[in-house]
């Protein structure tokens, strides 16, 4: 697995008014951290790291940071977090964890439904429990997504942790056997819809109430 490059600055100011400077600059500030790793103030430019994020594939994305301080150094890591302005949904800040690519982490990879599940054919309703599962394995294996296939799952059967094979020392840590996707029967399904719509009602009645009774 190659990772993508993206190049970075060390910045010694910090502060609102210097990430507002940056931003207008067309950077981005930005703090590398890891077990073992010295914490560090970064600005990244802006549109490089949209880019990066654009053509990556799959939920965990892996990079290279290259960071220029009178010299060039390499470190691996993965994004921690990223910070959206809650209005604009631009990208404010974003953090980066330094990852050693020969030792196993705890990552979260999205699930992936294949096929359809003859349930579903029978009428049933299919229902993903888990949409993403944390699994534990080396940085270069991690897989974009954990792919199940549902064609023989009938009404009333489910997939359980347990049941998912992976390949490459890909392990999912799971203490519970918990269910990821089940095919619901008609009736089931009616039933959960039926106690939505009794939550609901309740809701306005006793929303209804408490009007009549402020009125009073």
């Amino acid at each position: 697995m190659e990772l993508i490059k993206l190049n970075a600055d060390i910045r010694t100011a910090t502060g609102k008014g210097q990430a507002r400077s940056l931003r207008r600059e067309g950077r981005l500030p930005a703090v590398l951290y890891g077990p073992g790793t010295e914490t560090a103030s970064l600005s990244i430019n802006c549109k490089e790291f949209e880019d990066t994020l654009r053509h990556q594939k799959g939920g965990q994305v892996l990079l290279n940071l290259v960071i220029q301080n009178g010299g060039e150094k390499i470190r691996s890591v993965m994004i921690k977090e990223i910070q959206r302005h809650p209005l604009s949904r631009d990208i404010v800040h974003t953090d980066f964890y330094e990852i050693s690519m020969d030792r196993k982490i705890f990552v979260k990879v999205p699930v992936t439904v294949t096929g359809k599940s003859k349930g579903v054919e029978l009428g049933g309703m299919l229902q993903i429990i888990r949409r993403e599962l944390e699994i534990f394995c080396y940085p270069q294996n991690i897989p974009t997504s954990i792919e199940i296939d549902v064609t023989d799952l009938d009404i009333g059967e489910s997939v359980h942790v347990k049941d998912i094979e992976t390949e490459d020392d890909v392990e999912i840590p799971a203490d519970v056997n918990f269910t990821i996707i089940t095919v619901l029967s008609p009736k089931s399904a009616e039933e959960e819809e039926g106690e939505e719509e009794e939550g609901e009602e309740g809701e306005e009645a006793e929303g209804g109430e408490e009007a009549a009774a402020a009125t009073e």
